[in-house]
């Protein structure tokens, strides 16, 4: 027979375990760069933009189109680095909560 209680119980702990990694997700960094790393991109695991370093050559009045680009290029793929590592991190602290059910994705739980 169906356990509800126990369902529930599993259901709260891991509501619990997610706060805590998201929580902690702010200690989870990654550095991507574009334009061979003349742009080099920080953000943390909660999907925070941190640091942003330009290489002084690029700033130039001529060079203003290719600098937003390279910042765009290197923000989108540390979002996509960190929001990996942080999905990955999240699975791994949660993991053994819940059986494994196709289609679960923890990435409806913030990320």
């Amino acid at each position: 027979m169906f356990d509800m209680m126990g369902m529930m119980g599993k259901v709260k702990e891991l509501q619990e375990k997610m706060k805590q990694a998201q929580d902690e997700l702010q200690h989870l960094t990654a550095t991507a760069e574009s334009g061979g790393g003349l742009v080099k991109a920080t953000a943390n695991g909660q999907r925070r933009l941190l640091k942003l370093e330009i290489d002084e050559s690029l700033l130039t009045p001529q060079d203003r189109d290719m600098l937003a680009d390279l910042v765009v290029a290197a923000v989108n793929k540390v979002m996509t680095e960190v929001g990996d590592q942080a999905k990955e991190e999240l699975k791994r602290k949660t993991s053994g909560l819940l059986p494994n059910l196709p289609g679960l994705d923890l990435g409806n739980f913030g990320l």
